[in-house]
């Protein structure tokens, strides 16, 4: 099987390296951006919109180009090697692919066509306090009165969540089951409470108090599944997006290996520190294995095959950017303690990566409970 990227793919990846490495070679400049709010640079995620990058995902007729699973893995990847704090991830994939799941034709073109303009930003507001990963909701509670819909309760974390000019908000229904709503960032009853998150992004505690909402696609229909589905595609961008960041945090890590000089000689000359190189590479070539596997899952797979290979690709993806990231900072010494240096950042996107989207043990956890479904394998047939 051929795992290369075809002419157009590779075009798109040249392009987006361009882009974000244009912008974000000098780390000084990362620093400043994340620095000052909104966390991110409103201007490149402007330059992104010209590029078709954030209607990458969505159809023609929605405003978007159409591109396929493969494709979005190739900025995401990108913006993961030079960790971009724009929220692509979060905005585009992961919102944007719940109003493309869910809404209808004329939500579509409005909310989809504003943000691949650039436009606008989206949040998925579908974490609750004290309740991690899941896919239905309950402490925010939907009420319909004379065709009216009213949220309340609490989200929280809401990645961008105090930027973005339209929430996805996941909530109860009357009837049962977990529906979807379109809230926009300044309606009556809701109240954004921004902070810092440790990888230097934004998030925020969202309130609403009977706020006004739009049911996204059919009124009080049970959305859960797809609410998975689109979940399990995040899961997977996020994969590739990690995979990046590992490429820069290894390349990083070993010419600083070939360059600084202890007793007189550069600490490649140590074999330890050699050994403990190689092993961050096998850690990514596993990772990156597995991502780019998962992501074919998504051209031609089923919903329940997009889950398992979601929960097998997070899995080593997470174990692998725990080790890279750890060994990253080990073997740059010192230095690698300093928010000043680059290898700091790194660790902590990938150890955000980690925790957005579920950690090591929830897929684990999640992968061991269907081990009963698989049937018994001779190992000497």
């Amino acid at each position: 099987m051929d795992f290369t990227y075809d002419e157009e793919q590779q075009a798109l990846r040249e392009a987006v390296r361009g882009l974000v490495g244009k912008a974000y070679s000098d780390y000084e400049q990362r620093r400043q951006t994340v620095a000052a709010e909104p966390g991110f640079d409103e201007a490149q995620w402007g330059r992104m919109a010209e590029m078709g990058l954030l209607g990458l995902p969505f159809s023609e007729d929605d405003g978007g180009v159409g591109a396929g699973p493969v494709e979005i893995s190739v900025v995401a990847e990108e913006l993961g090697r030079v960790v971009a704090p724009e929220p692509y991830l979060t905005s585009v994939v992961w919102a944007g692919g719940l109003v493309s799941a869910v809404g209808t034709a004329e939500q579509r073109a409005e909310v989809l066509g504003a943000l691949s303009a650039g436009q606008s930003v989206l949040a998925p507001a579908l974490a609750e306090p004290g309740r991690r990963w899941t896919d239905d909701a309950t402490e925010v509670t939907a009420s319909e009165d004379g065709g009216a819909w009213t949220l309340t309760g609490t989200k929280e974390p809401v990645p961008q969540g105090a930027r973005a000019d339209v929430l996805v908000v996941s909530a109860m229904l009357p009837s049962g089951g977990t529906g979807l709503f379109l809230v926009p960032g300044d309606a009556a009853g809701l109240t954004r409470t921004g902070y810092a998150t440790h990888d230097g992004g934004r998030a925020a505690k969202v309130t609403f108090e009977a706020t006004p909402a739009t049911p996204l696609g059919e009124p009080g229909a049970d959305v859960a599944a797809s609410i998975a589905t689109v979940t399990d595609l995040a899961r997977i961008m996020a994969c590739n997006e990690a995979v990046g960041a590992m490429e820069t945090a290894l390349r990083t890590t070993s010419a600083y290996l070939t360059s600084r000089k202890q007793f007189g000689v550069t600490l490649n000359t140590f074999q330890a520190l050699t050994f403990r190189a190689a092993d961050m590479y096998i850690s990514l070539e596993l990772a990156k294995s597995l991502a780019v596997w998962a992501t074919m899952v998504v051209a031609s797979g089923s919903p329940a095959e997009i889950a398992e290979a979601a929960r097998r690709a997070s899995l080593q993806v997470a174990r692998a950017g725990r080790h890279i990231g750890q060994e990253a900072i080990q073997l740059h010494g010192g230095i690698g303690m300093t928010a000043e240096y680059s290898i700091g950042a790194y660790t902590s996107r990938l150890t955000f990566l980690d925790h957005l989207l579920g950690d090591a043990t929830f897929h684990l956890r999640s992968l061991a409970a269907t081990v009963g479904d698989h049937a018994e394998v001779d190992p000497l047939p």
